[in-house]
């Protein structure tokens, strides 16, 4: 499976490959930076339902998606992740900047959480 761009509102799903290594970070780094020069991009979600292998690439593209979206507070998202990713996610401490959650939030909790409003 090749990575899926999905675009909702400002909300981009980024459905990830079963290896994200160092050549599938980078084009993913490459497509998403050309999607956020061409429209606005709020929040991006990395769904990683299919993925089970990262290695440390992984961890920098998903510190570069948060540089590039301006580095607000959960403005990037990772679902599904399995145990060995989320310990890794875990170990290199991006979960202070990143949302490591189990499902995927609908746009409009995303929305509620940036501005502080919780269901």
């Amino acid at each position: 499976m090749e990575s899926v761009f999905e675009i909702s509102g400002a909300v981009m799903t980024v459905h990830l490959p079963v290896d994200l290594d160092h050549p599938v970070s980078d084009s993913i780094r490459r497509e998403t930076d050309r999607i956020i020069g061409q429209q606005y991009i709020k929040n991006m979600v990395f769904d990683f339902s299919e993925t089970v292998f990262m290695d440390s690439s992984g961890i920098g593209l998903l510190m570069g998606r948060y540089r590039a979206l301006g580095m607000r507070g959960k403005c990037v998202q990772v679902i599904h992740a399995n145990s060995h990713i989320r310990k890794l996610l875990r170990l290199s401490g991006i979960g202070r900047y990143i949302d490591i959650s189990e499902a995927e939030k609908t746009s409009a909790e995303q929305e509620g959480a940036y501005y502080g409003k919780h269901k």
